[in-house]
């Protein structure tokens, strides 16, 4: 299928990690130019140069999403390499495993600037340039604790779905612009943050790591944690012209994780 993302530009955030780099890599195999965007320069720069060893376009810039005040040069600056910004792939980190009760307001407020804020003001800034050519794309990565809350994460549950909100209210504010919103959330899939994740919860229950992995790949239907490249050919397909009609929508790409409808 051709995805018809030949000449788009691209910006993934959160690029050098797991996702982002499954995301950015897959983009630029179906001919997107792709802006790496992260705060740890040194990862996005070798995903970028993994791209352009087989043949793709891509840049790396450091990206802090706790500075808003940064996010016009930063755009401009991938405006004036790769052109303006066709597709935005909204994947940022995720704050520390706490329970819901008795956090620091400040933890909160970090959070909801890094996670929500910068997204929000992002999108805002490429917003007029997709309006004005008729087309654009903005996928939002969130969590399964967006449907159902993951114990302990309390702060991701709760401003993620914050993110759900605002991106269903923007897509039906956007789509007769030829602009889609839409969500994408990850069940169990084997990244990084997921094995810090299950690191923390056998330290608090003084647990091997390998029998919390076992336990939660037990609660999985496909019984395993995904690979980065099934969720990178689901955001890719969002990405692109195919998609069209897909627009408002959370997409789970879970393995059958979560039980309800």
């Amino acid at each position: 299928m051709d995805l018809g993302l030949k000449g788009k530009t691209a910006l993934v955030l959160g690029a050098g990690g797991g996702l982002g780099s499954a995301i950015a890599a897959t983009l630029a195999a179906e001919g997107a130019k792709v802006a790496l965007g992260d705060i740890d320069l040194a990862a996005a720069g070798a995903v970028a140069e993994r791209i352009a060893a087989v043949g793709g376009e891509a840049m790396a810039l450091k990206f802090d999403l706790s500075d808003l005040a940064g996010i016009d040069a930063r755009i401009a600056e991938i405006e004036a390499k790769l052109g303006p910004v066709d597709v935005l792939v909204n994947n940022t980190g995720g704050p520390p495993p706490t329970p819901a009760a008795g956090q620091d307001p400040a933890l909160w407020a970090k959070s909801f600037n890094d996670m929500v804020l910068s997204v929000i003001a992002i999108a805002d800034r490429v917003l007029p340039g997709m309006r004005a050519r008729k087309w654009g794309r903005i996928i939002t990565s969130t969590s399964s604790g967006v449907v159902a809350p993951i114990p302990n994460l309390a702060i991701s549950n709760a401003l993620r779905l914050s993110l759900v909100g605002w991106s269903k209210t923007l897509s039906r504010e956007v789509a007769r612009d030829g602009i889609t919103a839409n969500i994408i959330l990850p069940g169990r899939i084997a990244t990084d943050r997921i094995k810090f994740l299950d690191a923390k919860k056998a330290e608090r229950e003084n647990r091997t790591v390998e029998e919390v992995a076992a336990e939660s790949t037990a609660s999985i239907p496909v019984g395993r944690y995904g690979d980065p490249q099934e969720y990178a050919n689901v955001v890719a397909f969002l990405a692109g012209t195919p998609s069209s009609y897909v627009n408002g929508s959370v997409i789970r790409v879970d393995g059958g994780l979560i039980a309800s409808i």
